[in-house]
């Protein structure tokens, strides 16, 4: 967890989504370690999983949150300013905060969304 604003700054030059770290009050970074690790792409699917139920949770406490990928470009940075293990690999970055607005969503409709194959 990222709560340091000069950290935060670091990793934001990282990035073109650096606003959000700024603004955001805490920073989530995820790793997953190589050393305990016996199927990447299970563990690559319960990360996302876990991500999901952290966008989720907050969500719910009236958070907002940003699942950032662009700065996984700069993994090995990334890993330098957080000062993490070689055998951690860096997954994504989450962003937490309150929002500035309500944000509304719109949906399309089923038939745009959804297909049948025959």
């Amino acid at each position: 967890m990222v709560t340091d604003p000069d950290i935060r700054e670091k990793l934001a030059q990282l990035t073109i989504s650096g606003r959000i770290i700024r603004e955001a009050p805490v920073s989530i970074a995820v790793f997953l370690d190589t050393t305990v690790s016996y199927h990447r792409e299970k563990d690559i699917q319960s990360i996302g999983a876990c991500i999901e139920n952290m966008l989720l949770a907050a969500h719910c406490l009236g958070l907002g949150s940003v699942w950032l990928g662009e700065i996984l470009k700069n993994a090995d940075k990334v890993k330098e300013i957080l000062d993490v293990p070689e055998s951690y690999d860096f997954m994504a970055l989450v962003a937490i905060g309150y929002p500035a607005r309500e944000g509304k969503s719109e949906r399309k409709p089923l038939k745009e969304v959804i297909f049948n194959w025959i």
